[in-house]
C-alpha cells in the first residue's frame, strides 16, 4: 500500500484548513483533502548526491526510518533514471520499509534558463517523463528543485527563475492527476530556499516562489536548507515560510547544519590540553587536525575528544536538538533530513577554506576507524542526539 504523509493532526486545525482550502480545490477540479498519515516531525537521513553510501545497518542503528536523495535531472541524458543510483536506492529503500524523499535537481549555475515555449524548455519536460514514472507513487515526497536559488546564474534569480519551476511544477502536477490519481501516494514540495537569514536572499523571487506555493493546491508546502552561521539564524527562515503558506500546509528542512559557523573556527587554535595529551604541537589549527584525521582515522575516543574539548564546538553540542524542538515547535514540520554520512567530496583537498561538512555527519567513516567488531562506520558526535530524536517523534 502507498504511504502518505501526515499534515496535522489537530481536528480543529484540519477543520480550519479544509474550510481554507475548498474553493481553490474546486477550482483546481482535483480533491486535495490527501491527509496521508506516515510522518509528523520525522528526522531522517539525508545522502544528497552520495546514496550509494546508504547502509542499512547504519539506519537501524540509528533508528531512521526517512531517508533522502536528490536526482540531477541532466543524468537522464546517459539512460534510464530508474537504473541511476539515486532513484533506484530510493526505491530499493522503500521496498524495505523507508520512508523516501527525492529531490529533482535542475543546475542551471552555468547556462540561462529555458525560455517559456522554447525547444529547450519541452527539452527539460521530456526529460521530466522519462523520471516521473520511475519515481511517482514510489516515493513518499518528491521535492521540485533541490536549491533554485543557488542552481542559477545570479543575474537570473528573478521572474525567469520563477518562471521556469512553476512551469517544471505544472507539468509534475499534471502528470500525476493523469498517472497517478488523487489517491497517489507521493506528496509535492517545492524546494529548497537558502540564505533566508540574509535579507537579500528574501528577494520578488523567493516571495513569488512562496505565493506558488501557496496558490497550488497539489503542492503541499515548501522545503528549506538552513546552513547557518549561528543557531538563531535559523528563526527568519520560519518567519518567512510560514506566514506565506496555507493553515494546512507543511515544510520540509532536508538539510540543515551550522556548517558557516564552523568553517569561522578552521583556523583556531586547538586546546593545550587536548594537544598535549595526543602529541600534537603548540599552536596546532582545528582544520589542521582535521586533516590529520582524514590521513590517519582518529579512534572514536579521540575524535570525540578532539571535538568536546574544542569551545567553539561544544558549546554547539545541543544543536540538533534544538533545531528540532523549533521545526517541531511549528507544528508544521513535516520532516527534517541531517547528513548521515562523511563522503568523498568532504575530506578531499581538505585545506582551511573548505566547507567542513564532515563535522555535521551522524557517521564518521572518513575521519573515524570503523569498528573492529562489526562493518559499522565510525560513530560521529551526532549519533545519540539523532537516536533520542527518533525516540522524541515516537512519543510525539
Amino acid at each position: 500500500m502507498l504511504r502518505r504523509l501526515s499534515i496535522i493532526s489537530l481536528t480543529a486545525v484540519i477543520a480550519v484548513s479544509t474550510a481554507t482550502s475548498t474553493s481553490a480545490s474546486a477550482q483546481a477540479g482535483l480533491a486535495t483533502d490527501r491527509k496521508p498519515d506516515r510522518a509528523h516531525g520525522a528526522l531522517g537521513a539525508n545522502f544528497n548526491q552520495n546514496i550509494d553510501d546508504l547502509d542499512y545497518a547504519e539506519l537501524r542503528e540509528a533508528g531512521a526510518e526517512w531517508v533522502r536523495g536528490f536526482f540531477p535531472m541532466p543524468a537522464t541524458d546517459q539512460g534510464d533514471p530508474g537504473g541511476h543510483i539515486a532513484i533506484r536506492t530510493l526505491n530499493e529503500a522503500s521496498g524495505r520499509g523507508h520512508q523516501t524523499i527525492l529531490s529533482l535537481k535542475f543546475p542551471y549555475n552555468n547556462a540561462s534558463f529555458p525560455a517559456p515555449g522554447s525547444a529547450k524548455l519541452a527539452a527539460e519536460l521530456a526529460r521530466l517523463d522519462k523520471v516521473l514514472p520511475t519515481v511517482m507513487g514510489k516515493v513518499d515526497i518528491l521535492t521540485i528543485g533541490n536549491e533554485p536559488f543557488i542552481e542559477s546564474l545570479p543575474a537570473e534569480r528573478d521572474q525567469r527563475l520563477n518562471a521556469f519551476y512553476e512551469a517544471v511544477a505544472r507539468h509534475v502536477i499534471d502528470y500525476r492527476r493523469k498517472r497517478c490519481g488523487t489517491g497517489c501516494g507521493t506528496a509535492l514540495y517545492m524546494g529548497a530556499l537558502n540564505r533566508l537569514d540574509q535579507a537579500d536572499w528574501r528577494s520578488p523571487a523567493a516571495v513569488r516562489w512562496m505565493t506558488f506555493v501557496r496558490e497550488t493546491p497539489d503542492i503541499e508546502g515548501v522545503d528549506i536548507h538552513p546552513h547557518l552561521p549561528s543557531p538563531q539564524s535559523a528563526q527568519p527562515f520560519l518567519d518567512f515560510i510560514l506566514p506565506k503558506m496555507r493553515p494546512e500546509q507543511t515544510f520540509l528542512v532536508t538539510e540543515f547544519s551550522l556548517v558557516r559557523y564552523w568553517k569561522q573556527h578552521l583556523r583556531d587554535k586547538i586546546p593545550a590540553g587536548f594537544a598535549r595529551r595526543y602529541g600534537f604541537a603548540a599552536g596546532t589549527q582545528v582544520w589542521q587536525v582535521i586533516k590529520a584525521a582524514i590521513d590517519e582515522p582518529f579512534t572514536e575516543k579521540k575524535w570525540d575528544a578532539f571535538l568536546t574539548s574544542s569551545p567553539w564546538f561544544k558549546s554547539q553540542s545541543g544543536f540538533l536538538r534544538d533545531q528540532m524542538k523549533l521545526y517541531r515547535g511549528t507544528g508544521r514540520l513535516a520532516v527534517a533530513t541531517y547528513g548521515f554520512k562523511q563522503d568523498k567530496p568532504m575530506v578531499t583537498n581538505f585545506g582551511p577554506d573548505k566547507d567542513p561538512w564532515l563535522l555535521n555527519s551522524v557517521f564518521a567513516p572518513y575521519t573515524v576507524k570503523p569498528r573492529a567488531s562489526s562493518a559499522l562506520s565510525g560513530r560521529g558526535f551526532w549519533l545519540e542526539s539523532f537516536k533520542a530524536l527518533q525516540q522524541t517523534s515516537r512519543r510525539n
